[in-house]
């Protein structure tokens, strides 16, 4: 798949975005409130129209700026993913006034059409998590949605993504669910699409986001292993100072989220209940999940077990 270069012209690099991992907060510190938690919003594709198993994931174009607007307005600073990490050793003394961090999963090609130049609009950053099996392509993946042809972006794409500033972290090579996966096939979705990024970009890639939000502390053990050092989960509230760096909780924006409702998550007034019973959910699915897969690997080793004695 090809297209042509930017439709938006040359970007200049995002105002909030510093070379590395560094983030030097230049206002003074009574403008930073200890209490306040960090939230990380996640978004996924910023396009017009979406098949309606996957609709929920797509937010147009408009909304987007809608959000972007509202959060340069009220005096927001996004950082990358990396950059809050990394800001975090040294407390809130490091970290800039109501920090936000944006990601945005899966590299859609819209990301670059839509959603850069929107960014680039207020100077701001963001975190792109690729998943890097399908660079150049189309979501194969999402074929269960009947989203398997929703274009991707294109490394060319993807180096200009990252010229400008937004740091591109790694989703796996082909976006399973790692909890189901053996330590083998985890291992090399994990460390793939790492090596590939930075094969293609030249630049350290420091930050992973585990597919639908699912792990477990071999599958986290491992991407510390591998070399990243955060990875973001989902968990439906605001993260913190003293979260786990490889499971930072993250909103997931819905499609339909208007800028009131937004501005709430960012003051930390969700719904009563909403990230527990979220929490609840998650878990369920993932006890049923990982239930599942093991009734699977019961079968198979009976069936090796049969055709060896056979």
């Amino acid at each position: 798949m090809t297209r042509e270069a930017s439709p938006h012209g040359k970007i200049e690099r995002g105002a909030n975005v510093a070379r590395g991992e560094e983030y030097v907060a230049e206002a003074s510190p009574h403008l930073r409130s200890t209490r306040h938690p960090v939230p990380i919003l996640t978004y996924h594709s910023i396009a017009r129209s979406a098949q309606p198993r996957f609709a929920k994931f797509v937010t147009s174009p408009e909304v987007f700026a809608e959000h972007i607007a509202y959060l340069h307005d009220q005096g927001y600073t996004p950082i990358t993913v990396s950059q809050f990490v990394h800001a975090r050793s040294g407390g809130w003394a490091n970290l800039p006034p109501r920090p936000v961090l944006l990601t945005v999963d899966d590299g859609y090609a819209d990301f670059y059409s839509n959603a850069l130049p929107i960014l680039a609009r207020h100077g701001f950053v963001a975190t792109l998590y690729v998943v890097t099996g399908y660079i150049g392509g189309t979501s194969s993946w999402l074929q269960r949605e009947g989203e398997a042809n929703r274009p991707m972006v294109t490394w060319d794409e993807l180096h200009e993504i990252s010229e400008y500033g937004i740091e591109c972290g790694a989703h796996t090579h082909t976006h399973p669910s790692l909890d189901t996966l053996t330590m083998e096939a985890a291992r090399n979705e994990i460390f793939r699409s790492k090596s590939l990024l930075e094969d293609h970009l030249g630049r350290q890639v420091l930050s992973f986001a585990y597919p639908y939000g699912h792990y477990t502390k071999p599958v986290r053990a491992m991407v510390q292993h591998a070399g990243y050092s955060s990875a973001c989960a989902v968990r439906y509230t605001s993260s913190s100072l003293t979260d786990d760096a490889y499971a930072l909780a993250r909103y997931i924006i819905a499609a339909n989220t208007e800028v009131s409702a937004l501005a709430r998550l960012l003051d930390g007034r969700q719904p009563p209940g909403l990230a527990q019973a979220m929490h609840v959910r998650t878990s369920v699915w993932q006890y049923t999940r990982s239930g599942a897969v093991h009734v699977q690997r019961i079968i198979r080793k009976a069936e090796q077990r049969f055709a060896t004695s056979s």
